[in-house]
């Protein structure tokens, strides 16, 4: 009988580890997602722009097959790869993240790029006038799903930084638990955004007041306006969240820490002669981050379209 009762209080001692454990995890993850918020809305305002100009039909199914792949990017390659780095190589950390930043800053200077040139964007009318949405459908979710990585490692790595000192299985599970959430929530949240549209036709035509009819159509009628509007906000992101990357991955590494210093002194002294001084020193240093991001991005357009496809056209035909 005392056996039996020893053997109790040890179920309940470990009972009592293990709901300890759910607690740390959810109070970990809670806090790890709020470090993220920021790359999280810049994830959100990036995503509807992939599925402007397709039929109303292929916009859910567009939105899934990207948040599946923004799953995988988070839980298959960069968890395991994250939680193997913080071990291992922790230095290389910043690094690859300032790559990441870079490659956001050409994403976003490319479609500023091709908005103020004439005719940037003939190929994309060409592939829908010629009947092969199929092809753009495919380029479109390849290309949402490689800009999802470079803010979803953003993301984690935000979220590993934020995850108080612990066990391995306690950030592996808090990581997760981070990554599921914010992919469900983002990508609920574009597909919300994306269908407003039918939603109002609905409203329009079935709605049993005069002024929820009349909603309706103010409804269809905005929503061209907000996807425009997020498309928009999404390019600004992309060089705001790259140009801070890499500044602050300069100062971090020490190579170059005057950009990121002159910016936050500036922000600084702005918001000591303005209201809202918290609001406006974010602000200034936001526009900064991204004029510096506009900057690289241009810089890297003719290095990423013209030199780098030379370079690795021999490499890329040896997995042929």
């Amino acid at each position: 009988m005392s056996g039996l009762l020893a053997l109790l209080d040890d179920v309940a001692a470990i009972a009592k580890v293990a709901a300890a454990s759910v607690d740390d995890i959810a109070a970990a993850a809670a806090k790890a997602g709020a470090k993220a918020a920021g790359v999280v809305i810049d994830d959100a305002a990036v995503t509807p722009k992939y599925v402007h100009g397709f039929a109303a039909a292929r916009e859910l199914p567009i939105i899934g097959r990207i948040a599946v792949g923004s799953l995988k990017n988070k839980l298959i390659i960069l968890l395991p790869g994250l939680l193997a780095m913080n071990a291992f190589a922790p230095w290389a950390i910043t690094p690859l993240l300032m790559l990441g930043g870079a490659y956001l800053c050409f994403e976003g200077a490319e479609k500023v790029f091709h908005a103020l040139a004439p005719n940037a964007d003939d190929h994309v009318e060409e592939d829908f006038a010629t009947g092969d949405p199929a092809h753009l459908e495919e380029e479109k979710i390849a290309g949402a799903i490689k800009t999802d990585f470079i803010l979803s490692a953003e993301i984690m790595t935000i979220a590993l930084a934020a995850i108080p000192e612990s066990n391995f299985w306690t950030e592996a599970i808090t990581l997760a638990v981070v990554g599921t959430l914010i992919t469900v929530a983002v990508y609920g949240a574009v597909a919300l955004i994306v269908k407003m549209d039918d939603v109002g036709l609905h409203m329009a035509a079935n709605a049993p007041s005069r002024a929820l009819r009349a909603f309706g159509r103010g409804l269809v009628s905005f929503m061209p306006k907000l996807m425009s509007t997020l498309s928009t906000v999404g390019t600004a992101a992309m060089l705001w969240v790259g140009g801070s990357i890499v500044l602050h991955g300069l100062e971090v590494t020490h190579l170059w820490a005057a950009p990121y210093e002159v910016i936050h002194h500036w922000a600084e002294a702005v918001a000591a002669l303005a209201p809202l001084g918290g609001f406006t020193a974010w602000a200034v240093t936001a526009f900064c981050d991204g004029v510096v991001g506009l900057v690289l991005g241009l810089a890297l357009i003719p290095l990423a379209t013209r030199v780098l496809p030379k370079v690795l056209a021999p490499v890329m035909g040896l997995f042929r």
